[in-house]
């Protein structure tokens, strides 16, 4: 579905990927995991067109993304809930799932989408008129992914969904990415708590300093030692 080919960022000086590689199946949770730094960001911003690659091939259903603008990049299926959520603030929650769906004309289909995201997340059919910027930490991460959820994606990439957010809520996210997932939108995550992405990934690839280093299925991973010590907090495996 999603293939990433030798693809290199340069900010600058500075050479923030180095020639990565990746696939994304349909139907697959895909999560991505490094430390501060590795470009995990980076990566999901060339994805989508925010960042402008110095090398390499990122293509779609076998069509070729580079160059294209994001929104051309969004209206193909490919959508990115950024890291620190980003709602507006002085619209209501109402009309940012509405800006979501701005470049869909389909009314009964965005209703029917609208209806969907309030059944993901009933905090926000309480909170639809209230401002985005008058809600919890949370409740604005919902509305991210339920914007997000309002371009009909085919996938869906989420960079750290669960950062600054109480363990609760964390599990709710992960729950509801499960849920989506199963009604059939790909998902490919960058996640801060390691454990959980691994444990929720069909597969996953570690990053580092801007290369890859580590690929295999999520649950595989979570059993590697060299992953359970740089990103677990624990020992080596015992015998």
């Amino acid at each position: 579905m999603l293939k990433v080919e030798d693809l290199s960022v340069h900010y600058g000086g500075i050479h923030a990927l180095q020639g990565i590689g990746l696939e994304v199946k349909d139907g697959s949770i895909v999560s991505l995991i490094g430390a501060n730094g590795a470009g995990k960001s980076t990566t999901l911003r060339a994805i989508v067109g925010l960042v402008k690659p110095s090398g390499g091939r990122v293509s779609w259903n076998g069509e070729p993304l580079g160059g294209l603008p994001t929104k051309d990049i969004v209206s193909r299926g490919v959508c990115l809930v950024p890291e620190g959520r980003h709602v507006f603030p002085n619209l209501t929650v109402d009309e940012n799932l509405t800006l979501g769906a701005y470049a869909r004309s389909d009314k009964p289909g965005i209703a029917a989408d609208r209806k969907k995201v309030f059944g993901f997340f009933p905090r926000l059919e309480q909170r639809a008129t209230q401002k985005a910027g008058t809600l919890s930490g949370g409740e604005q991460q919902m509305l991210a992914v339920g914007r997000a959820l309002m371009t009909r994606p085919k996938l869906l990439m989420m960079d750290e969904p669960s950062l600054g957010l109480a363990p609760l809520i964390v599990k709710m996210i992960f729950d509801i990415v499960r849920q989506i997932n199963r009604e059939g939108v790909t998902v490919l995550l960058i996640e801060q708590n390691a454990k959980a992405a691994l444990e929720i990934a069909d597969d996953a690839y570690v990053l580092e300093t801007g290369r890859i280093t580590l690929h295999g299925p999520g649950r595989a991973l979570l059993q590697d030692d060299a992953v359970r010590r740089a990103y677990l907090g624990e020992g080596a495996a015992g015998p």
